[in-house]
C-alpha cells in the first residue's frame, strides 16, 4: 500500500521536517536568518529529530520518526543525511458508493472479504504499511561564486521501493544577494501490490459461498486469478527538472520564484481503489479495478516572501500546479513567527488548498454509459478543498540545543465536480469530509 500515494497523509509527513534542515537538491537556497536550525557556528555535527502523530477522524493514523545530520567539514563543504521511519494502519477510502444496505468486498489480496455498513462511506481497514526512507546530500563550492551539491535517496515499503539520485547547481551574483540555481532528479520505484496487479476495469470478485472463502473455495480463486495481470511486479519512473532564483530585496524582505518539472512513467494506477457501476436506481451493480494513464507530465510555480520585522518574522508563499490529467491547484501558506522571549518563540501558521479534478474522475459509472479507457473514484484526484491551521512552539536552549511542539488541524473537503446524482445515491454522503490532527515534537542539538 504505497505511502506514495496518499498525498494528503504525505503532504503532512513531509511537513514533519519543516523545522529540520532539507536535504533535497529540488529544495532551493532560500536564506532564512531567522531559521534557528541553520545556525550553527563550530564544525561540530548538528543532529535534528522530530517525532509526529497524523490521525484521521475514523481513518488512517500514523507514527513518523525522523534523524537528520547535517556536518560542515570547512569552506562550505557540508555531508548531510536524515532517516525517516513511519507506519500507517487504519482505514481508507476504496472508491466504491455507500448504499443504503450493507454492502461485501474483496480485499485485494483475495483471501478474505470485509463488510461495509448501510449509509456509510466504504472503508478497507487493513491499511497497513512501515516504510524506512534514507538519504544522503553532498554539497560544495567549485568556486566563490559557484555551488553543487549531489545526494542519493532510498527508501522502502512493505510492497514498493524506490531509489532517486539528484544533482544541483547554483550560482550566486550582485555580492551574493541573488542566486540562480537548477536542479535535476531521477527516481525509480518498483511496485509489487499484494494480491498482484488488477486488469484494468475488470469487476471485483465477491465470495457468495456461504462457509467457503479464499483459497479454500477453488472456483472463486480461479475467478480472481482472472482479475490479476501476469507478472506481479511492476515499474515508475520520474524525472523532476527545478528552476528559480532567490533575490534578496533589502535587509528585512527575501523572495524566491521557482518553476518545477515532473515526468513520470509506469505503472501510476492504485490498485486498491475501485469504481463503482450503478443503475438509475444508484444500486451498486458491481465494483470495477480503477486505471489510470500511465504517463503525467506536472508542472509548478512557486512563489515565496519572507519578512523580517524588528521583532516578527512573516512568510507568505503561493504555488500554482497543473498537469496534463487536468488536475490544476492552487496553495496559499503564510506564517508569523513571534518571539515570546530572547531564547522562544510562537509561529502560527494557516494553509489553503483548493483543487480541480483530474479528467478521467468519476465517482461512479452508470450501466447505460460505456465503459471509459480511464476512470477512477479517488477523491484525492477529484475536486476537493483543504484548509490547515497550526501553531509552532520552540525554545532555545544552552549549547545550541532546542525543542518545539507543533500542532495542526487539517480539513479536506471533497466536492461534487458536476456529476448527477443517480436514484439513492441521492440521499447518501458521496463526497465525504476527511479531518486530521497533527502534533510533533522536535529535539535539536
Amino acid at each position: 500500500m504505497q505511502l506514495a500515494k496518499f498525498k494528503n497523509i504525505n503532504a503532512l509527513l513531509a511537513t514533519a521536517t519543516c523545522s529540520l534542515f532539507s536535504n533535497t537538491v529540488l529544495a532551493t537556497p532560500l536564506m532564512n536568518a531567522s531559521d534557528n536550525s541553520d545556525i550553527h557556528n563550530d564544525n561540530s555535527w548538528k543532529i535534528d529529530t522530530a517525532l509526529m502523530y497524523y490521525a484521521e477522524t475514523d481513518r488512517v493514523s500514523a507514527l513518523e520518526g525522523i534523524i537528520a545530520a547535517k556536518k560542515d567539514f570547512g569552506e562550505e563543504h557540508i555531508l548531510s543525511g536524515k532517516l525517516v521511519f513511519d507506519t500507517l494502519t487504519g482505514a481508507s477510502a476504496s472508491g466504491a458508493v455507500p448504499q443504503k444496505t450493507p454492502q461485501t468486498y474483496t480485499r485485494p489480496s483475495g483471501k478474505a472479504q470485509y463488510r461495509t455498513p448501510s449509509n456509510t462511506t466504504p472503508l478497507d481497514d487493513t491499511f497497513r504499511d512501515t516504510r524506512l526512507q534514507f538519504n544522503v546530500q553532498w554539497s560544495q563550492p567549485i568556486s566563490e561564486q559557484d555551488k553543487i551539491s549531489t545526494g542519493i535517496q532510498l527508501s522502502r515499503e512493505y510492497d514498493y521501493q524506490s531509489i532517486a539520485v539528484n544533482g544541483g547547481y547554483t550560482r550566486e551574483l550582485n555580492q551574493k544577494n541573488t542566486a540562480i540555481f537548477t536542479g535535476l532528479s531521477f527516481a525509480f520505484d518498483t511496485l509489487a501490490p499484494e494480491g498482484g496487479r488488477p486488469v484494468p476495469l475488470s469487476a471485483m470478485v465477491v465470495d457468495n459461498t456461504e462457509g467457503i472463502s479464499g483459497d479454500n473455495n477453488i472456483s472463486f480463486k480461479d475467478a480472481f486469478e482472472a482479475t490479476r495481470q501476469q507478472g506481479g511486479e511492476n515499474t515508475r519512473n520520474t524525472v523532476d527538472l527545478m528552476f528559480g532564483v532567490t533575490q534578496v530585496i533589502n535587509r528585512r524582505w527575501i523572495m524566491q520564484l521557482n518553476y518545477g518539472y515532473s515526468q513520470v512513467d509506469g505503472y501510476l494506477t492504485d490498485p486498491f481503489k475501485v469504481v463503482s457501476v450503478v443503475n438509475d436506481q444508484g444500486d451498486a451493480l458491481n465494483q470495477l479495478h480503477e486505471n489510470r494513464p500511465s504517463e503525467r507530465t506536472k508542472h509548478n510555480i512557486y512563489w515565496q516572501n519572507k519578512a523580517h520585522f524588528d521583532e516578527a518574522v512573516f512568510d507568505l508563499s503561493y504555488r500554482y500546479s497543473f498537469d496534463d490529467w487536468k488536475i490544476s491547484s492552487h496553495a496559499i501558506e503564510s506564517k508569523l513567527r513571534w518571539p515570546l522571549t530572547s531564547s522562544t518563540y510562537i509561529q502560527p501558521s494557516i494553509r489553503y488548498y483548493q483543487q480541480d479534478a483530474a479528467e478521467f474522475y468519476t465517482p461512479f459509472i452508470t450501466d447505460d454509459q460505456p465503459i471509459p479507457e480511464y476512470a477512477s473514484a479517488d477523491y484525492r484526484i477529484g475536486k476537493l478543498t483543504t484548509m490547515t491551521f497550526g501553531a509552532k512552539y520552540l525554545q532555545e536552549l544552552e549549547n545550541n540545543h532546542s525543542w518545539g511542539v507543533r500542532m495542526e488541524y487539517y480539513i479536506q473537503t471533497p466536492k461534487n465536480a458536476g456529476f448527477e446524482a443517480v436514484g439513492q445515491l441521492q440521499d447518501l454522503e458521496l463526497y465525504e469530509e476527511v479531518k486530521a490532527f497533527v502534533v510533533q515534537f522536535n529535539y535539536s542539538f
